[in-house]
C-alpha cells in the first residue's frame, strides 16, 4: 500500500491509511488524551480500527462526544473494530486523570495502553512570555504527561505501554516558541525518567517526537508561503509529514514489536532535527 499520495499543495501530502498491523493489539484497552481532534482523534481511530477498545479523553466534552460518534461511524464497516467511548478530562488535574483510568477499568476491565497526547502550542517572543502562559504550558504539556503516566501505572499490569507526545522542538529552537520548546524538552527527559522507574512494574514508556505534520497545529506555517518554503528547506525530505505517518510509529511503540524498547524518543520529522 502506498503510504502517501502527493497533492497540489506545496510540501503537503495526503496520508493513506497505514498498511501496518499489529495483531497483538487486538482486544487491548487504550486511553488517549486530547482525543477530541487532531492527532489524538487519529490515534483513537487507528487503534479502534485494529480492534483496540479506546477511551478518548478531552477537556471539551462536547467535542469529545462528537469525535467518538464520528470514529464509531468511521469504523462501522470494519470487522472486529474496537469500541470508542468519550470522557472529559483536564490533564492538569491529577484526580481527573485517575478518574479516566477508572472509567476505562469500569468499562473494559483494564488499561493496557496510554497515549499522553493532550498539549498546547503557545507563541510569544521571549520578552512577552507571561507567567500565565508559561504556567499553562508547563502544566498542560508536562504535568499532564506526569499525571497521565501516574494514572496509567496505577491500573496497568506488567506489559503495559505508555507513549508520550514530545516534539522535534525538544532539540531544535523555534523562534517565538520558547515556552513550547522547553516544555517538550521536559517531556522528553520525563519520558526517560518514567521509563526507568516504571520499568520496575514491567511498564514501558516511550515518546514520539514529530516534526512538521499536516495538522491544525501547523496551519500557521502552511498558510504563509514564505514560512512554508523556509520550513520545507529545513526538512531533508522537503515535505510535511501526514498524520498517518505518525500513527505507524505510535502503533509500533505501543505494540509487542517494541517490547524491549523503553525510554526512547522516536523522532518522526523527515530528518529536520539534523539540519
Amino acid at each position: 500500500m502506498t503510504l502517501v499520495e502527493p497533492t497540489d499543495h506545496p510540501g503537503r501530502v495526503q496520508g493513506a491509511l497505514m498498511a501496518v498491523d499489529h495483531p497483538d493489539l487486538r482486544d487491548k484497552v487504550a486511553v488517549v488524551t486530547g482525543a477530541g481532534r487532531g492527532m489524538g482523534a487519529r490515534f483513537a481511530a487507528a487503534l479502534a480500527r485494529r480492534g483496540v477498545h479506546v477511551v478518548g479523553a478531552d477537556i471539551d466534552g462536547t467535542l469529545m462526544d462528537e469525535a467518538a460518534s464520528a470514529l464509531r461511524l468511521e469504523n462501522g464497516d470494519v470487522t472486529g473494530a474496537g469500541e470508542v467511548v468519550g470522557t472529559v478530562v483536564d490533564v492538569r488535574d491529577r484526580d481527573a486523570q485517575q478518574a479516566v483510568a477508572q472509567t476505562a477499568v469500569d468499562r473494559f476491565g483494564r488499561v493496557d495502553l496510554w497515549i499522553n497526547n493532550a498539549g498546547i502550542f503557545p507563541e510569544a517572543p521571549v520578552a512577552d512570555i507571561s507567567p500565565a502562559q508559561m504556567q499553562a504550558t508547563l502544566s498542560i504539556n508536562v504535568e499532564g504527561v506526569l499525571y497521565g503516566a501516574q494514572a496509567a501505572a496505577s491500573v496497568m499490569a506488567p506489559g503495559g505501554s505508555i507513549v508520550n507526545m514530545a516534539s522535534v522542538a525538544a532539540v531544535r529552537v523555534r523562534r517565538g516558541r520558547a515556552a513550547y520548546c522547553s516544555s517538550k524538552a521536559a517531556v522528553a527527559h520525563l519520558t526517560e525518567c518514567l521509563a526507568v522507574e516504571l520499568g520496575d512494574q514491567g511498564i514501558r514508556v516511550n515518546a514520539i517526537a514529530p516534526g512538521f505534520v499536516d495538522t491544525e497545529m501547523t496551519r500557521w506555517v502552511q498558510d504563509d508561503p514564505p514560512a512554508l518554503a523556509k520550513a520545507l528547506d529545513a526538512i531533508p525530505l522537503h515535505r510535511l509529514g501526514s498524520p498517518e505517518e505518525i500513527v505507524g510509529p505510535m502503533l509500533f511503540l505501543l505494540s509487542d514489536s517494541a517490547r524491549y524498547v523503553t525510554g526512547h524518543i522516536l523522532a518522526v520529522d523527515g530528518g529536520s532535527r539534523h539540519v
